[in-house]
C-alpha cells in the first residue's frame, strides 16, 4: 500500500506526454474559456451522461487513468504526468465530476484494499467510463460518527443479507456501484465488527430517494436496504476489518475534498459553487472598488487561496517522502474547508443586501449573478462536513499527526451491543 504511484517503465518522458497530450487534446476535446468553464450539474443525470461520454474520450484516446496501474486499465504512471496533463486540459471540457467520489476516493480505496478481481472490474470500468462509484457510509443517526453505524450485515448461508439505511450519498442516484459499511458483529467493540461492502446499485432490495437542500440542490440521496443478498466476493478487505478499509478510504476523501490526490484529472472547478468568488468583479460591480475595507477583504482571500495552492503541494510531497504521514492530507481537508468559508462570506460581506434581496434589475450593469452569492451562502459549509466534520479532522490532526494524547471515548472497548444509543 503506498501514497503515490509509482511508474511503470516508459520511454517517454514528461515533456513528451504533455506534447503529445496537447496535440491530442486540441484534434478530441471540446474547446472552453478557462476563466468562464461549463459547469456540471451533479443533480441532473445529463451532467453525468456528459461526463461518462468525455470519459470514454479520454479513454480511446489513451489519457485516462494516469496513475492508476496498467493492470486495471490505467497508465501506471506517477503524478508528474498527470500534473503534466492537468496543465494542458485546462482549456478543454472534461468529465471533472467523476473525480469525486468515483476516482479519488472509491477506485483509490479499492485499489488499496480490494480484492484482484474487484480492482480489475470496477477500476477499469470506471477509467472505461461505463461505471460511477460512490460512497455509502453516512447514516441518518450516526453524525460523524462512522464507527457506530448500525446498518446490519447478517449471514445466511452462502450470502450476505443487508437491511438499514444510509444518508447523504454524493450522488448516488447516477451510480452503479457503491462502498457500503455495515456491521457483522455486535459482540465486538464498534471499530471491531464492521465490514466494507462493494454494493451494485441496481440490485433488489435498495431504495434510494433524492434529498433536497435548503439551496434546492437535490445532489445528495437516502438508501435503505431492506433483504439486500450479497455474495463473499462483495467484501472489500476482510470480514469485521472494514474500518481498517474505512479508514484508508476517509484518508483518500480528506484528500480529494482537499485537492491533493494523483488521482484527479484536470484542474478547472467542476460547478459554479467551487469556483473563488470574483472579489475584484463584486467590489466593481457594487461601487466599492475603491474602498480599503473591501480591497483588505478581498486582498485577505485571494492571499488564503494562493496559501492553499502552496499547502496541497507541500503535504502531497512530504507524504511521498516520508516526512509527513499519510493522515496529512487531513491538513488539505481542513484548511480547504475553511477558505471556503471565508471566500464566501467575503463575498457576501462586498455583496450586501445585493447579494440577498432581489431588485428585480436584470438590466443593471455588473449586477447580474449578485443573488448567487446568496444562495451560495446556504451551502457554505459543506466543506467542513465532507469526509467527517471539520472538528474530527482537528482531531485526527492533534492525535495521529501532532501525536496529542487521544480524546476520551466512553464506549471505547465496550462491545457495540452494550453500548447506550440514542438515550439521554
Amino acid at each position: 500500500m503506498t501514497d503515490t504511484m509509482t511508474s511503470t517503465e516508459t520511454t517517454e518522458s514528461v515533456a513528451d506526454f504533455a506534447a503529445r497530450a496537447r496535440t491530442w487534446l486540441a484534434e478530441n476535446m471540446p474547446s472552453i474559456d478557462p476563466d468562464d468553464p461549463p459547469f456540471s450539474v451533479r443533480a441532473e443525470q445529463s451532467s453525468w451522461d456528459r461526463a461518462m461520454e468525455l470519459q470514454k474520450r479520454l479513454y480511446e484516446g489513451g489519457f485516462a487513468g494516469i496513475c492508476f496501474p496498467r493492470e486495471y486499465g490505467g497508465l501506471g504512471l506517477d503524478h508528474a504526468y498527470q500534473k503534466a496533463f492537468n496543465a494542458e486540459c485546462r482549456c478543454y471540457e472534461m468529465p471533472l465530476i467523476l473525480n469525486v467520489p468515483t476516482f479519488t476516493i472509491c477506485a483509490a480505496t479499492i485499489l488499496d484494499m480490494g480484492s484482484e478481481a474487484q480492482k480489475r472490474d470496477r477500476i477499469s470500468a470506471a477509467i472505461r467510463g461505463d461505471e460511477i462509484l460512490c460512497q455509502l457510509l453516512s447514516e441518518p443517526s450516526g453524525g460523524s460518527d462512522l464507527a457506530g453505524v448500525i446498518t446490519r450485515a447478517e449471514r445466511n448461508g452462502d450470502k450476505w443479507i443487508i437491511n438499514g439505511a444510509k444518508t447523504w450519498s454524493t450522488s448516488a442516484f447516477a451510480a452503479d456501484y457503491g462502498l457500503l459499511l455495515a456491521r457483522t458483529d455486535w459482540t465486538v467493540p464498534k471499530h471491531e465488527g464492521l465490514t466494507m461492502f462493494l454494493v451494485p446499485l441496481n440490485a433488489p432490495g435498495i431504495t434510494m430517494r433524492r434529498i433536497k437542500e435548503v439551496n434546492g440542490n437535490e445532489e445528495f440521496c437516502e438508501e435503505f436496504f431492506d433483504g439486500l443478498e450479497l455474495g463473499d466476493d462483495a467484501v472489500v478487505g476482510e470480514v469485521n476489518k472494514g474500518w481498517e478499509v474505512a479508514t484508508r478510504q476517509l484518508h483518500h476523501e480528506r484528500r480529494a475534498v482537499g485537492g491533493g490526490s494523483e488521482f484527479a484529472s484536470g484542474t478547472a472547478a467542476e460547478n459554479a459553487s467551487e469556483m473563488p468568488p470574483d472579489h475584484v468583479g463584486l467590489a466593481r460591480a457594487t461601487g466599492q472598488d475603491g474602498d480599503p475595507r473591501v480591497q483588505d477583504l478581498a486582498g485577505r482571500a485571494l492571499v488564503r487561496r494562493i496559501v492553499k495552492e502552496q499547502l496541497i503541494d507541500h503535504v502531497f510531497r512530504s507524504i511521498g517522502n516520508g516526512s509527513l504521514p499519510p493522515n496529512a492530507g487531513t491538513l488539505i481537508r481542513l484548511f480547504h474547508a475553511e477558505t471556503t468559508e471565508l471566500e464566501v462570506d467575503t463575498a457576501l460581506a462586498i455583496a450586501g443586501t445585493a447579494g440577498v434581496v432581489d431588485e428585480g434589475s436584470d438590466d443593471a450593469p455588473g449586477l447580474t449573478g449578485l443573488m448567487d452569492v446568496g444562495v451560495r451562502y446556504l451551502s457554505r459549509q459543506t466543506g467542513s462536513l465532507g469526509g467527517g466534520s471539520s472538528e474530527m479532522a482537528r482531531n485526527v490532526i492533534s492525535e495521529r499527526i501532532l501525536g496529542f494524547p487521544r480524546e476520551l471515548a466512553a464506549d471505547k472497548g465496550i462491545p457495540f451491543n452494550q453500548v447506550k444509543r440514542n438515550k439521554s
